[in-house]
C-alpha cells in the first residue's frame, strides 16, 4: 500500500497547460509543501517554466516527474493528437508516477443540447456565464477576441477517456463524473496499484464534493 510518510519527501509535480494558475488551483492533495510544481504551457504569455506542448514534451526526460495535473487541456487536442499527449505524459511520469485529469464530460453538456439549452447558460465563472456551446467548442468571447487557445477540437465520455487511457499503458484508471459541473476527472497510475492505493490517490486529488461511492475503478 502506499505510505503517507513517502511524500513527505519532495516530489515533481508537472501542471500540464498551467495558464496563469500555479499548484494551488490544482487539488488538495498536490498543494501540500513537498510537491515541486514545474509549470508547462504552449502560451509563453503566461510565464510557465517550460514552453512546449503536451504532444512534445521532448524537453523532458523520461520518468522524471512523479505526477501531471491537467485541468480542461485534452479537449483543446485534435482527436488523433490526444493518445500523443497521453503517451508522453506515460513517458515522463516515473512508474510510480500518476496523472490528474479533468475535462468536460460530454454526456452531461450532451443532455443540456437534446433540452434544447445549446446557448442558455449553464452556469457561472470568473469568466462569466458558460453555455453548452462554449462547453463543446471553446469559450465563445474569448474566441472572439482572438484567443484561439480556447477552441475545443475534441470530447470524451467517461468510457472514451478510460479506453483511451488504458490503451496508452496506465495500468490502474479511477474515474468520476460529476454531472451537474458539466465535468469528468479520473487518476490514472503506470503501475497497477490496488484497489486501497487507487482510493488514497482519488481521496487526495478529486474534488471534495465527490464520494467514494461515485468512483468508477
Amino acid at each position: 500500500m502506499l505510505n503517507p510518510k513517502i511524500h513527505e519527501k519532495e516530489q515533481v509535480l508537472l501542471h500540464v497547460g498551467c495558464g496563469r494558475k500555479d499548484k494551488s488551483r490544482t487539488t488538495a492533495g498536490f498543494r501540500a509543501s513537498h510537491w515541486r510544481e514545474i509549470r508547462l504551457d504552449i502560451d509563453p504569455s503566461v510565464q510557465p517554466d517550460v514552453v512546449g506542448s503536451m504532444t512534445d514534451m521532448s524537453c523532458l526526460t523520461d520518468q522524471s516527474v512523479d505526477a501531471i495535473f491537467s485541468s480542461h487541456n485534452i479537449e483543446h487536442l485534435y482527436p488523433h493528437e490526444a493518445p500523443l499527449a497521453l503517451a508522453e505524459f506515460h513517458r515522463v511520469l516515473k512508474e510510480d508516477g500518476f496523472l490528474v485529469l479533468t475535462c468536460p464530460d460530454l454526456m452531461s453538456v450532451c443532455r443540456r443540447v437534446v433540452d434544447g439549452k445549446l446557448t442558455q447558460p449553464a452556469y457561472q465563472s470568473p469568466a462569466g456565464p458558460i453555455t453548452p456551446l462554449d462547453i463543446l467548442f471553446g469559450h465563445q468571447r474569448s474566441l472572439s477576441r482572438g484567443n484561439l487557445y480556447m477552441a475545443h477540437r475534441s470530447g470524451y465520455t467517461e468510457l472514451s477517456l478510460r479506453e483511451m487511457l488504458s490503451a496508452t499503458g496506465f495500468s490502474a484508471i479511477a474515474t468520476l463524473t460529476l454531472p451537474r459541473k458539466f465535468e469528468l476527472w479520473c487518476v490514472a497510475a503506470k503501475a497497477n496499484l490496488s484497489q486501497q492505493d487507487m482510493t488514497l490517490l482519488a481521496t487526495s486529488h478529486l474534488p471534495t464534493s465527490a464520494t467514494m461511492a461515485d468512483l468508477s475503478a
